[in-house]
């Protein structure tokens, strides 16, 4: 494995890479809370079995940082999918096949929904991750609602100051109670932990759950893409879903429709016993995701 850092559009994105550079390319995309350690029981593998693997930390996590101090901190759904393409365009990557869940699996999606031609497959955790902003003022059932407090709370400037503050220990609630079975360790989560250290991630991550919920703009530059996102595209690349049966914020229920989304969905899988942070939890089956797509090119 080798770090690498990428000039990708706003970003001087921060990028583990792996594997054959002639191999099939798969660009594995971590969430919220969470980093590029999510994938080491994932991205290792492929790169033995000859794939090109691509882990990019994420605007605001880890080493990656914006080029400009003038760039909005745009935690928006478009600004993540702009990245991935800045990315596969900075290394002339024609095509790869894009793994990803929560802010990563949203970024995979919007690059499968918006530009086809540059996907070879998608596994999406957690189903079609496209928000839905114009109808985000429709309140979801209350179990639902309790689930996202923390959205909530982030709405607020006692919210904002609190991330900045126990950055740390409000993330590592989160994993807790999003992933109750994983069984991590003070030493496994302070590795991924460092990553939030990043003097971006608090501001990209309160206008994300902002932006989401219509109580901020978004960065201008991104403007053409969320009026592309608007209408819901259906993603038409050969596509899985996975998702946690025990996943603590947003449960397996809330994928159970997701065809509809997608042209050509080859399975959806509920996955036993796994929570919210599927790779970490579950690597073996984005391996088996990642191989059927490979055998029905």
């Amino acid at each position: 494995m080798e770090l690498k850092t990428v000039q990708a559009g706003v970003l001087e994105m921060a990028v583990e890479m792996s594997g054959p550079e002639t191999g099939p390319v798969a660009i594995l995309l971590h969430g919220f809370p969470d980093d590029v350690r999510v994938w080491d029981g994932v991205a290792p593998e492929l790169a033995a079995q000859g794939f090109r693997v691509l882990v990019p930390y994420l605007r605001g996590y880890g080493p990656t940082r914006f080029r400009d101090s003038a760039t909005p901190r745009s935690g928006e759904q478009a600004a993540l999918g702009a990245d991935l393409l800045a990315l596969m365009d900075a290394l002339a990557i024609p095509k790869a096949i894009l793994a990803g869940y929560d802010w990563g699996g949203r970024a995979a999606c919007v690059v499968s929904a918006l530009w086809p031609e540059r996907v070879i497959g998608l596994v999406s955790a957690n189903g079609y991750n496209i928000q839905d902003i114009a109808g985000s003022i429709r309140p979801a059932a209350p179990a639902q609602e309790a689930r996202h407090w923390y959205q909530w709370y982030l709405q607020t400037d006692r919210g904002a100051a609190g991330l900045a503050e126990n950055r740390r220990e409000l993330c590592e609630l989160l994993w807790r109670l999003w992933s109750p079975n994983m069984g991590f360790t003070a030493e496994s989560y302070a590795k991924t932990a460092a990553s939030f250290d990043n003097p971006d991630f608090v501001a990209v991550a309160v206008h994300s759950y902002r932006h989401r919920h219509r109580a901020v703009a978004g960065d201008p530059a991104y403007a053409a893409i969320e009026r592309r996102l608007t209408a819901r595209p259906v993603i038409t690349v050969p596509s899985l879903v996975l998702h946690g049966a025990e996943d603590g914020v947003d449960p397996p229920a809330n994928s159970a429709g997701c065809a509809r989304h997608f042209e050509r969905l080859l399975a959806r899988r509920v996955v036993s016993e796994a929570g919210h942070f599927l790779p970490r939890e579950s690597p073996a089956e984005f391996l088996a995701a990642i191989h059927l797509l490979v055998s029905t090119r």
